[in-house]
């Protein structure tokens, strides 16, 4: 599982290190490809190991094709989405249109989401937290609800 958060910067040619913590959840068998893809709620970019990606396209494909929100979902999502590889220094090259979408740009955070992780801009990351108080309450709730169940 990734856990943590960890400030990392962007370099020139659109590289960014992935946290070391993260590379050792990797498969062992040394497999460094990743799917980037943008995500469909944030201005951030959701970044998938290569197996766990492939277990998301195998659970899509079982759904009707012709299925309205699938369809979407598979335009706006699956086929919008890269592959890439981590490199010997363990970076990770985010496109161009990539770091355009997320506004990559220089302070980026890795978020550890469980089987994936998320990249943001860190300025970003920071406002994603903000919550109303009204807002705080209804969703803590609501995560209590769904936790328990």
């Amino acid at each position: 599982m990734f856990r943590g958060h960890y400030e990392h910067t962007i370099d020139g040619k659109g590289r960014t290190s992935l946290p070391a913590r993260f590379r050792h959840v990797l498969p062992p068998a040394g497999d460094l490809r990743l799917v980037i893809a943008k995500s469909i709620r944030d201005a951030c970019l959701d970044v998938w190991p290569m197996a766990a990606w492939e277990e998301l396209e195998t659970k899509v494909a079982r759904f009707n094709r012709w299925d309205r929100d699938i369809v979407l979902f598979r335009r706006r999502y699956l086929s919008a989405a890269v592959e890439a590889e981590l490199d010997a220094n363990g970076r990770l090259l985010i496109p161009q249109a990539m770091r355009e979408f997320a506004v990559l740009e220089k302070d980026v955070l890795w978020a550890g989401v469980g089987t994936t992780m998320e990249l943001w801009a860190k300025a970003r990351w920071e406002s994603s937290l903000e919550l109303p108080e009204a807002d705080l309450a209804r969703w803590t709730d609501a995560i209590a609800e769904k936790l328990d169940a």
